[in-house]
């Protein structure tokens, strides 16, 4: 291991959330939350705050090669940065380096779709040069640090950390219940539309999505605790982004994770609610498994990531590990399959987010095309929806998500999505309905604080 980076040995919290309560009114405050206890798979949760400087900023504009470029600003900053920091820490999954999110709109130019009127500029990266990490399967919490980090800094973390927060932040309210930007007439309009975009040959699939809407007062992160009992999942996140803003995710779904040169990613295409009595819930996860509709719709989007990955990876060596697995979530079964690859040795972290996002599971197929259709119809821009958390350590680890089940709070306003895929065969009743299995239980539990 490279002894330039520094580990601390910590008190290991069965809950990260007590440690962020500690570190959340530092500047950039961020949490990437397995939500064990909750969601008893996950393992790593990372913490970290006070970014030393912001990464590149993302340009303004819809010019496809200055977005590409961007891309590569990130991958020059980082090897200017963190490139001493190659090889180190293989025990942890991130020792400093690159944290926060991508907006799903800045797709569109990446993609070369036109007409989409959201903020390209939504997206915030930073570099963190420490982070706190919680391994759940050793029962081991860390502080790691670069060795750009101070000794008093360093004893400030670890003060902050011994000390606890035992001040709550302020109650969490909605001042109105949630509205859809979708009436139940216009989203039918939609699918319709989908539908004949399909019949035409244009499209196999479509993810077509509303946004819930409401104001409130208080603190986003009591929201994010509250919403985390209801719907773990372990590809969550806390991000502050500033001015009392804030992303709250609570997303089941793998995007894409490289580790040395080795790349996964995991789609999720069928979903069913949960139900309280075993018996029908069995039944519900058996059918999902059985449903000839979800398994098609999983699969056409195995093939579109395939075909992504294929840009990154050797040739070869791109492999289905796992096809239409049933995976279940406290609200939702899903079907979720398992691609892999290993990078070409010229391609970077960056080039192969870049060139496969956004992620193939919440576009469609082909993927340019359906996302054309997903401007065209969805009144609002997706924002952090269906874009990726994520993070790329100082010696090169990368992991990220698929943004869903994600709620913005910006501005005294919070925004949810709900979408799903729309085939041939779909039903728009049943798609309609899907879109609040997925998120029904967190607009019902905030509306009840």
């Amino acid at each position: 291991m490279n002894k330039t980076v520094s580990i601390e040995e910590i008190s290991y919290s069965p809950d990260s959330c007590e440690l962020f309560e500690c570190l959340r009114d530092l500047p950039g405050a961020a949490l990437l939350d397995s939500s064990y206890p909750y969601a008893q798979s996950g393992r790593y949760d990372i913490l970290a705050a006070n970014p030393v400087c912001a990464a590149p900023l993302p340009p303004t504009g819809t010019n496809s090669a200055t977005w590409r470029n961007y891309f590569d600003e990130l991958a020059d900053f980082h090897r200017d940065r963190y490139g001493a920091s190659q090889g180190v820490a293989q025990d942890l999954p991130f020792c400093g380096g690159i944290l926060g999110y991508l907006a799903y709109d800045l797709g569109n130019p990446l993609n070369q779709v036109e007409g989409s009127t959201g903020d390209y500029s939504s997206t915030g990266l930073a570099a963190y040069d420490w982070a706190v990490v919680q391994d759940h399967l050793l029962q081991r919490a860390v502080v790691v640090t670069q060795p750009t980090v101070s000794a008093a800094t360093q004893r400030d973390i670890l003060s902050r950390l011994r000390r606890r927060s035992d001040t709550p932040g302020s109650a969490f309210r909605l001042k109105a219940p949630f509205k859809s930007n979708l009436s139940e007439t216009e989203y039918r309009e939609a699918f319709h539309r989908i539908q004949a975009y399909i019949q035409a040959g244009d499209c196999y699939q479509v993810n077509l999505a509303q946004r819930f809407q409401s104001t409130y007062e208080g603190d986003p992160w009591q929201a994010y605790r509250q919403l985390r009992q209801v719907a773990a999942a372990p590809f969550s996140g806390f991000l502050t982004l500033g001015d009392d803003d804030a992303l709250l995710c609570l997303s089941p779904e793998r995007f894409l994770s490289l580790q040395g040169h080795h790349v996964q990613t995991s789609p999720i295409k069928g979903t069913r609610p949960r139900h309280h009595d075993p018996a029908a819930d069995h039944l519900a996860a058996a059918e999902l498994r059985r449903a000839e509709k979800d398994r098609a719709e999983n699969l056409m989007i195995v093939d579109l990531l395939r075909n992504d990955l294929g840009r990154s990876c050797v040739p070869g060596s791109i492999h289905v590990d796992a096809l239409f697995e049933v995976q279940s979530f406290p609200t939702v079964h899903h079907l979720v399959s398992t691609i892999s690859g290993e990078l070409s040795p010229e391609r970077t972290a960056y080039q192969l987010l870049r060139d496969s996002f956004p992620g193939g599971s919440i576009t469609g197929a082909p993927k340019r095309r359906a996302m054309e259709i997903i401007t065209e119809l969805e009144p609002d821009p997706r924002e952090a929806y269906c874009g990726s958390l994520m993070y790329i350590s100082a010696d090169g680890r990368m992991d990220s998500n698929i943004a869903i089940r994600s709620l913005l709070c910006s501005d005294n306003q919070i925004r949810c999505w709900g979408g799903g895929g729309i085939v041939a065969d779909s039903q728009w009743q049943q798609e309609y309905q899907e879109t609040f299995d997925k998120v029904g239980k967190f607009l019902t539990a905030l509306e009840a604080l």
